[in-house]
């Protein structure tokens, strides 16, 4: 796949699409990344998101073009890791005469990982979908009673 067709010249680009690359070609050496690693690295880096902290929350906003809320998967990993996930897929099937002359829109993997504060309440969890974009809200925990002095005497 050539990364210059989807609009992704970077250089960051450019250097995962060449490991990725060498990574099929070479399975023995132990110094390259797998290839999927690479491709999860990939799937990050093309996938937007912004992250908002309110008083009493955190909401992450994952842009998830093509996907339908069930297609989604929102977990949380090792009690304090956001793992935000899908992949969307090529139309099988074309119309009878139809072929493609441009191929530009974004088919595989969407995927981001956050790893969240230690005030964020994992229990709680709650996300939405509407027109392709995911909002994944968190609240906060209470904060910690202050501990009151002891009295010694």
């Amino acid at each position: 796949m050539d990364l210059r067709l989807m609009g992704n010249d970077s250089p960051i680009f450019q250097v995962l699409h060449h490991v990725l690359d060498a990574a099929d070609d070479d399975k023995s050496s132990s110094n390259i990344p797998s290839g999927t690693y690479v491709r999860d690295a990939k799937a990050m880096a093309a996938t937007p998101a912004d992250v908002k902290e309110y008083p009493n929350s955190y909401a992450f906003i994952v842009d998830m073009p093509g996907l339908k809320s069930g297609d989604i998967k929102v977990q949380v990993e090792d009690d304090h890791v956001l793992l935000i996930s899908g992949e969307r897929k090529r139309e099988e099937e074309l119309e009878a005469g139809a072929k493609y002359v441009r191929m530009e829109r974004r088919i595989g993997k969407l995927m981001r990982k956050f790893v969240l504060p230690e005030n964020a309440d994992t229990e709680a969890v709650s996300a939405v979908c509407q027109d392709g974009v995911l909002t994944v809200t968190i609240p906060k925990l209470a904060p910690p009673e202050p501990k009151k002095p002891r009295r010694l005497r």
